[in-house]
């Protein structure tokens, strides 16, 4: 180790002695063993940007967010009166035998912001909620409150009878109400129109008991059976129904009706689908829905509205001859501009903090942004800028902000933005603490943590404490690759083809015409929001033989783990059952073979109300979810939970030859391995993997799908310097195996590594969406005449 913590501490530049308040500048941990690490102690510096690097599945995540700012928040959360808390989230205690030194954390991560249908950035970003405020108070013609520019708020009216008691009398009055809400009432606030085709939802020629419905979940054997079955004849043919019987089948209204001896609610499919699933966001459905929605729904433009969701008057109030649809349609950087202009007396608070937040905006670097962009479509990296922007104006000092790899989805010319907004941060008298992979961060900080040596098991130490110059001559795996740089590719594969882009407009585009090489890896770059994925995505995804790996994040709970996503547990459990002639729902913890004590959770879950939740190890089956007598049924001599306890890499030992030889569970594994997921058990439950994890494992996922040209989007995310090495390797095997691979990317490794590069620009939002450059990434070097062809050359030593 380098340096140790009380040097570390004779470092930062404080006093020793003096008022005794002033010595409690650091963050003290003792003893962490949550997740992977191993007794993790170590002492960090307050006031200070402290970055903790080390593979994916080191710890860093477990050790920043999982112990230091999740006992920061619950014992925050403790300060409320028990009546708040039991609204509250309860937060387990970490598994750590001393936290010192805590002060106020405020997490910035790298989830999505929520996908719902009715969210925009404007909505999620408070600016609306001022635009709202200012159009109510200064726009012509006044049409009313704040609520009358809320696509989230209908109109309505009503009226009745209002009895008052006073003292011995009653009387009765009339009253009415009005409320003015900006929501269209054609889309209902959405912007958008649905059409359903009626051949996707119901076969015709089939009753309902033979699978008449196409809806996913309605089994014909099922619930739905019973609940249908007291309003239509299940074994009639849909087209032979009476006319009553089938608009009671597709559009019946709610109404209460008798079933299997219970008042139930019944209404039509249409109502229903409309309901439990276009009410929600198309990006928070789960896949199965998505293909559906995708099938059976045709979506358009709202005409009344013109897709702005809001209501006559919203639209037609202005200030200055500009509507509120018309401010949220503007990017961002121009509103900016408008708002600056505005000369409106007595809103000087109003237009100051609006000011001030869109400033933020374009200085985050979300300038190309527009309010009305649907939260739900805004990548992570967007995602954590936007939840950064309330911090920086912030008076707040003395706290802890942490962040979850900030530069997610930033062009290398943005990095140095980001650098200095976390410089600001601490200068302010904050504890800053990122959990970062990229050098050009790394490189800025006061303080580094290595978290190693390895992953998963092999991981969880403190492998380095101490500067970045210090952690170049450490020896470790972070210290050896931070001066990695790639070379130039000189022996650029020949194109066999190309796939033809012609008129691309999503978005900012504007008519991009573009050739993408085929059997050739190429890479698709320029600054955030130049057009990129809408260029990609937009004219290639959907084609025949394109597999797509978005950048949407995948769900997990504890239930799910690497062995039931990637779908390796199925012939698995086929394999097991062959081999002791039982079934195979005995090998599963959530059907017949789950230990019946814990459900097959391995764990016992105790609700102590506004209190932590206590989770305690299963006592029955010792928190290896299943029954015993599951456990005496082995293949090659280990049981089933032998298996889902074995590391990626051990199983597809296990599963590639002898008597466990299970060829389909091994070529998933395989996968999993390439993608660098070697290190992950196979039953590690999703909710404990990284963001950077949960990406590569829907890669291996998607890998597996059959397809003649793979797009990836940002494979890098996640991924230590010393892993990205690996990550190309795969990208050439896949190449060299026949395939055309797109690769949208920021990492100049890959970049370089490319045989093509297609770069947009030259700025983002209405200042790109044009292809600035085509060709090799040594044209690219050599011409330096884009900001991606500047940044490539520095980085290669050019």
């Amino acid at each position: 180790m380098a340096s140790t913590p009380s040097s570390t501490s004779r470092t930062t530049g404080r006093a020793s002695d003096g008022h005794p308040a002033d010595r409690h500048d650091l963050i003290r941990v003792r003893g962490a063993r949550v997740n992977n690490l191993k007794d993790v102690s170590l002492e960090i510096p307050k006031r200070r940007l402290t970055v903790f690097t080390g593979v994916s599945g080191s710890g860093k995540s477990s050790l920043v967010f999982d112990t230091i700012a999740a006992e920061s928040q619950r014992m925050i959360n403790e300060t409320y009166p028990a009546f708040v808390q039991g609204f509250m989230p309860s937060l387990d205690r970490p598994e750590v035998d001393a936290l010192d030194g805590l002060t106020t954390a405020i997490v910035v991560g790298q989830e999505r912001l929520a996908a719902n249908i009715r969210s925009t950035l404007g909505t999620v970003s408070d600016v609306n909620a001022v635009l709202r405020i200012l159009f109510s108070r200064f726009a012509t013609p006044h049409i009313g409150s704040p609520q009358a520019y809320s696509f989230n708020v209908p109109s309505a009216t009503g009226s009745g009878a209002l009895t008052v008691d006073k003292g011995d009398r009653t009387t009765a009055q009339k009253a009415t109400f009005t409320i003015v809400g900006g929501m269209c009432p054609h889309c209902e606030g959405t912007g958008s129109v649905s059409d359903i085709d009626l051949a996707a939802v119901v076969d015709e020629e089939l009753s309902f008991s033979d699978g008449a419905v196409l809806v996913p979940g309605y089994k014909a054997d099922g619930w739905y059976a019973k609940l249908f079955g007291a309003v239509i004849p299940l074994d009639v043919p849909v087209k032979d129904l009476t006319k009553k019987q089938r608009h009671d089948l597709l559009y019946a209204e709610s109404r209460k009706i008798k079933a299997e001896g219970m008042n139930i609610t019944y209404e039509g499919l249409i109502p229903k689908i409309e309901k439990s699933i276009l009410s929600k966001d198309r990006d928070s459905l789960q896949p199965h829905l998505r293909r559906f929605v995708d099938q059976a729904v045709t979506f358009g433009t709202c005409p009344e509205c013109g897709g702005t969701r809001l209501a006559e008057g919203a639209r037609t109030s202005t200030i200055d001859g500009t509507s509120i649809a018309d401010a949220c349609a503007m990017q961002i950087s121009d509103l900016a501009a408008w708002v600056d202009g505005l000369d409106l007396p007595g809103a000087g608070p109003l237009l100051e903090g609006l000011r001030e937040t869109l400033a933020a905006f374009v200085e985050i670097g979300l300038g190309y942004l527009s309010l009305d962009r649907p939260s739900g479509t805004l990548s992570g990296g967007e995602a954590q800028r936007t939840k950064m922007i309330r911090h920086l104006g912030s008076a707040l000092t003395d706290a802890t902000y942490v962040f979850d790899e900030p530069t997610i989805g930033l062009h290398p010319h943005d990095i140095r933005q980001m650098n200095d907004l976390l410089g600001r941060l601490r200068d302010k008298g904050n504890t800053v603490l990122v959990v970062e992979h990229k050098p050009e961060t790394i490189a800025v900080a006061d303080h580094v943590v290595d978290i190693g040596p390895r992953a998963g098991s092999a991981g969880g130490e403190v492998v380095f404490e101490g500067t970045v110059e210090e952690l170049r001559s450490s020896g470790t795996l972070t210290g050896r690759h931070l001066d990695d740089r790639a070379r130039l590719n000189d022996a650029v594969r020949e194109p066999t083809g190309v796939l033809e882009i012609r008129g691309a407009d999503t978005h900012n585009l504007r008519s991009v015409d573009v050739d993408v090489p085929r059997g050739v890896l190429v890479a698709v770059t320029g600054v955030a929001g130049s057009g990129k994925s809408s260029l990609i995505h937009g004219a290639l995804t959907g084609r025949d033989g394109v597999v797509a790996v978005d950048q949407s994040p995948i769900r997990g709970s504890r239930r799910s783990n690497p062995a039931t996503f990637t779908g390796a547990l199925e012939p698995l459990r086929k394999a097991f059952a062959k081999a002791n002639g039982v079934k195979p729902a005995l090998f599963s913890a959530n059907s017949e073979g789950a230990c019946p004590a814990c459900n097959g959770a391995g764990l016992i879950f105790t609700e102590l109300g506004f209190m932590d939740t206590v989770s305690t190890v299963c006592e029955e089956c010792g928190g290896r979810r299943y029954r015993p007598e599951v456990l005496e049924h082995t293949l090659g001599g280990h049981s089933i939970a032998d298996v889902l306890e074995l590391p990626v890499t051990g199983a597809l030992e296990l599963v590639s030859s002898g008597e466990a030889k299970v060829p389909a569970a091994a070529k998933i594994l395989d996968r999993l391995v390439k993608v660098g997921l070697g290190y992950l058990t196979l039953g590690q439950p999703l909710s404990t993997l990284s963001g950077g994890e949960r990406q590569r494992l829907k890669l291996a996922v998607q890998m597996g799908e059959a397809g003649d040209v793979y797009i990836l989007d940002e494979p890098t995310t996640g991924l230590h310097l010393a892993d990205v090495e690996q990550m190309l390797d795969m990208l050439d095997a896949l190449v060299d195996s026949g395939r055309s691979v797109i690769v949208i990317e920021h990492h100049q490794a890959v970049m370089a590594h490319a045989d093509w590069i297609i770069d947009l620009g030259p700025g983002a939002g209405h200042d790109g969406g044009r292809v600035v450059f085509e060709g090799t990434p040594a044209e690219l070097v050599a011409g330096r005449s884009t900001v991606t062809g500047e940044h490539l050359a520095e980085y290669v030593g050019a």
